[in-house]
């Protein structure tokens, strides 16, 4: 069977753990050649094992909310293999669960730094890069279900993820006539550097039967999980997907959550 994206160059940032480091050897493992980022040394691991398992990557220790530092990843793929294909503005910070009342103006703006302009950014670049090419390509955004609809995430953070699927739509018509493909995933919870306090406190007080007990599945996410949709969006499989923002969270987003019934019970 032929690889999914043989030929093809990927960006992946937050690339050090995660659903990036897992997205990274699922790319690899397709054929693409990588260059990845993350703010943590990390990342050099991340590269080591794409290496190590016979694919081809760089790592950049950049910050993804930072303009020059997605354009010099930009230019790195560029650079090294000559062209561009895929961009996966993949990272993210959480900034906690304080309330509207509680978070202050600069922790709000560290958050939508991150997690809603570093996607911005990479559209922005990587966008440029493959529209002035002519060849296309796919953008990948990690929103989240916590910006579908309240439940999911702090303010800031929730904001900021609402904002990222609003950005998928708005970049995949400015991109008109292009090629270049814009889509979001929406991660539920799913176990990540991120979210490890969340296992951290389940496991502490004996609770982890409990975590992603209100989706269907009744489980969280890997981030194997992830990134296979990413897959799924960096190749031409998903040709005629744009402008999306897919939710992978066992089936959380499809209700608001409730008191599960028994057989007989009416639902109030």
């Amino acid at each position: 069977m032929q690889e999914q994206l043989s030929g093809k160059i990927a960006i992946i940032t937050g690339a050090g753990s995660g659903i990036g480091r897992a997205a990274a050897l699922r790319f690899a493992a397709e054929g693409a050649k990588l260059v990845l980022g993350d703010k943590t040394e990390a990342v050099h691991e991340t590269a080591r094992e794409v290496v190590a398992a016979g694919g081809s990557a760089i790592a950049l220790q950049i910050d993804a909310g930072l303009e020059a530092d997605v354009a010099r990843m930009v230019a790195a793929a560029i650079d090294t293999y000559g062209q561009l294909d895929v961009a996966f503005a993949n990272a993210g910070i959480s900034g906690g669960m304080e309330s509207i009342f509680e978070l202050t103006p600069e922790a709000w703006t560290e958050i939508l730094r991150v997690n809603l302009i570093g996607p911005w950014l990479m559209v922005k670049h990587a966008g440029k890069a493959m529209a002035d090419a002519g060849r296309g390509g796919s953008i990948i955004c990690t929103a989240s279900v916590a910006g579908i609809r309240s439940g999911a995430g702090g303010p800031a953070y929730s904001a900021s993820k609402a904002g990222v699927i609003n950005l998928v739509m708005v970049s995949a018509q400015q991109l008109c006539e292009t090629n270049v493909r814009v889509n979001a995933i929406c991660p539920g919870l799913t176990e990540t550097g991120m979210t490890k306090p969340t296992f951290d406190y389940a496991t502490a007080k004996g609770v982890t039967h409990k975590i992603g007990r209100l989706n269907p599945l009744r489980r969280a996410g890997q981030p194997e999980e992830l990134a296979q949709v990413a897959l799924f969006l960096a190749s031409d499989q998903s040709s005629y997907v744009n402008g999306q923002a897919i939710a992978v969270d066992g089936g959380l987003s499809s209700s608001h959550p409730v008191t599960r019934q028994l057989p007989g019970q009416t639902a109030v």
